[in-house]
């Protein structure tokens, strides 16, 4: 997992969910590649996909549940859950959670 994503253009407005419990902001690679960069406030949230997403964790602990799944796992800084295209999950942060998710 790297600690920085190069070669970037930034949307300066940011994106807020849920009452100010999950803030990020869009980054755009220069092969077209969108990413969202953020965090959420300690809270139980849930998110709809359109496409695929890789949740990557770059700090902080939660738990996730993806649409169909029973069972929550667990999840801290360094990991990682991948949640399919048209579904949703949910996520509890337990603490701030800082975060990347992956598009497509």
């Amino acid at each position: 997992m790297t600690t920085q994503i190069d070669h970037v253009s930034v949307v300066k407005k940011s994106n807020v969910f849920f009452d100010g419990k999950c803030i990020s902001h869009n980054v755009i690679l220069a092969d077209g590649t969108k990413k969202s960069v953020g965090i959420i406030f300690p809270a139980t949230l849930v998110f709809n996909t359109g496409v695929p997403e890789i949740m990557e964790i770059t700090a902080g602990k939660c738990r996730a549940r993806v649409k169909g799944e029973t069972e929550w796992k667990n999840y801290e800084g360094g990991q990682s859950f991948s949640v399919p295209g048209n579904s949703s999950f949910e996520i509890e942060a337990l603490e701030l959670v800082d975060y990347v998710c992956h598009f497509g």
